[in-house]
């Protein structure tokens, strides 16, 4: 916790970003019966019953101190899937950054092993060489700034059956690029100072032998 605490502290680089990683999925949900045209000023009104589109997993992005998010949709979260996606963090997203600190959580996929499932050994290792995986601690993914930048993406643009992942893509990507025009960013208040007062439980008794 304090090692993800300290990085959050750290003054913004371009040379090495702090970017947070997550994962989240949408289920696509069909309408049976059309719903009711939109009135202003009016509650919307749809009929309860649907019918099931399948799933699609969702990657999130967010450089915290820069105000930047990009999201990926796919149809799977596979080991393939996380290593094409730290392919596209280091190729596309931040080509001339050296090195890059990735806050993730301890999915079993989200490992750079994953990268020699995906890719050449020689690839791999380049993409690998470029990356810096930082976990949170078990039961603390609320200390991935990516998961509450997923909460605002869930509140302002997912929170409706969306038929498929055509839409879905869409729909996100207006909200990822509103987002990023205002530069929305995040700034960490709650440091190792703080975790050590606040969540004094949490740390191991250590009683004096002297």
């Amino acid at each position: 916790m304090e090692r993800i605490l300290s990085i959050y502290q750290r003054s913004y680089d371009p040379n090495h970003p702090v970017v947070c990683f997550d994962e989240s999925n949408k289920q696509h949900l069909m309408e049976v019966v059309k719903s009711l045209p939109h009135r202003e000023g009016m509650v919307s009104k749809y009929d309860s019953e649907y019918v099931r589109g399948g799933v699609s997993n969702i990657f999130m992005f967010f450089e915290p101190l820069a105000g930047k998010r990009y999201v990926e949709v796919s149809d799977q979260r596979t080991a393939v899937d996380f290593a094409e996606a730290m392919k596209t963090l280091v190729d596309k997203l931040y080509p001339n950054a050296p090195q890059i600190t990735v806050v993730l959580d301890n999915l079993n996929t989200h490992t750079k092993a994953s990268l020699y499932k995906a890719f050449p050994a020689e690839e791999a290792k380049r993409i690998a060489d470029r990356l810096l995986l930082e976990y949170t601690p078990k039961h603390g993914s609320w200390l991935n700034a990516a998961e509450s930048e997923f909460s605002v993406l869930s509140r302002q643009c997912l929170d409706r059956r969306i038929p498929n992942q055509e839409t879905l893509i869409r729909e996100i990507k207006a909200w990822e690029q509103e987002r990023n025009h205002e530069e929305v960013k995040t700034v960490w208040q709650f440091t190792v100072s703080d975790a050590r007062i606040k969540l004094k439980s949490l740390y191991p008794k250590i009683k004096n032998s002297y």
